[in-house]
């Protein structure tokens, strides 16, 4: 951990805040929150550990937030999240076998094609209502949120574009209630992944978990705050998701530190 950089601390909480609000408002925070963390001294494993503490409290911070809105039903997010959970394990020993780049490449393809899904039929993302039935999803769905937490599992990283994906274009969700919904799916599968970096000594830095999910706190309460009050925030949710897309693919494709170069060189 860096000494006698108490400023550093100050940036940790604004990396919070940010990811906070990315994480409610579209997914993949941890782009934000995961290189403070290793800026702040943590080994990459210790930093991947820690970082969930703050996603853990932000989430219950936004489900809070939502549920005290009274403005959604959040009941029909527990059938979504009990087929997550089991893909979660899966998820994860697949992760276990398989090396960073070809993680990488698996990803960025993935991207590629969800940024087609969010820019395809943009009247069923801004939609005002959402037109879901009451009762158990349909088997399909079901198996769709199993294949999700197996994602979930396989990397945390931009998971909450893929249940955004599946809730409004799948399901019929409002952008607004599936944000509420994925804060549920996304807190369960943390926690389970919680438990289990729980097993490993002196794998989690509490003070520099805690001390970040502060900020990511207030990111969450601030973001939902927003969703349920502006008029358009439909609107900037998707473009605000869409950015974080494309931002993904150049990651996972290795572009961003040639892409940074060559910007440095034009100036």
């Amino acid at each position: 951990m860096m000494e006698n950089a108490w400023y550093i601390y100050a940036l940790a909480i604004f990396a919070g805040i940010v990811a906070g609000i990315i994480n409610t408002l579209a997914g993949s925070g941890s782009v934000v929150t995961l290189p403070m963390l290793v800026l702040l001294g943590l080994p990459a494993n210790v930093a991947n550990a820690t970082n969930r503490v703050g996603v853990a409290i932000q989430n219950v911070v936004g489900i809070a937030t939502f549920q005290r809105s009274g403005k959604m039903n959040l009941a029909g997010g527990l059938w979504l999240v009990l087929p997550s959970l089991p893909g979660a394990v899966v998820g994860a020993w697949i992760a276990s076998i398989l090396d960073k780049d070809q993680m990488n490449l698996a990803l960025g393809i993935v991207m590629v094609i969800m940024l087609f899904v969010v820019l395809f039929n943009p009247q069923k993302w801004l939609r005002d209502h959402s037109e879901v039935k009451e009762g158990r999803p349909a088997w399909w769905a079901l198996l769709l949120f199993f294949f999700i937490g197996v994602y979930g599992g396989f990397i945390q990283a931009g998971v909450g574009v893929f249940l955004l994906a599946a809730m409004v274009l799948g399901l019929g969700y409002s952008l607004v209630h599936a944000n509420a919904i994925k804060l549920m799916i996304v807190l369960s599968v943390t926690l389970v992944a919680l438990a289990v970096f729980l097993i490993t000594p002196d794998l989690i830095d509490w003070p520099l978990g805690l001390l970040m999910a502060v900020g990511q706190s207030i990111g969450a309460w601030g973001a939902a705050k927003y969703m349920m009050t502006a008029k358009n925030a439909a609107v900037w949710v998707r473009r605000l998701l869409i950015a974080v897309i494309v931002y993904s693919i150049f990651k996972f494709f290795g572009l961003i530190d040639p892409l940074t170069a060559w910007i440095g060189g034009l100036f």
